[in-house]
């Protein structure tokens, strides 16, 4: 079994984040979008869900927004372990988790987003299915 990227398949935003990462990044962890994933059986929560992208390990652990990328990029190995294991050392975190939450919040504004990214999960258009 390999981890789990979850990411927000409503958001175009992050969908396209998540297919550049897939072209470019040479390791290919199992991808869902949240809306689609059995979320309980990742041991994960809707609400964290829709708060940051998760990378869910076979061993249970989960993690987190700039630390989910963060794995992604050690998982893929070379120059880009390097630049997740910086991702996860203070003060390198500090500003790997303001800066993901930045664009996490700004999200609809961003190249490729949509108005949409910015509304709560249940208040989008096509509302994704209660869970």
């Amino acid at each position: 079994m390999q981890p789990v990227l979850v990411y927000d398949g409503d958001c175009a935003f992050c969908t396209r984040c998540v297919e550049w990462a897939l072209r470019r990044l040479p390791y290919r962890p199992a991808v869902v979008a949240w809306q689609d994933a059995d979320l309980g059986a990742l041991g994960v929560t809707r609400a964290e869900a829709e708060h940051s992208v998760l990378w869910a390990e076979p061993s249970g652990h989960v993690s987190s927004g700039h630390l989910a990328v963060a794995r992604l990029l050690i998982a893929s190995g070379g120059a880009w372990a390097l630049l997740g294991r910086l991702a996860t050392v203070p003060p390198v975190s500090w500003i790997s988790a303001v800066v993901y939450r930045l664009v996490a919040v700004n999200r609809g504004r961003l190249p490729g987003g949509t108005p949409a990214c910015a509304r709560p999960a249940d208040q989008r258009p096509g509302s994704p299915r209660p869970g």
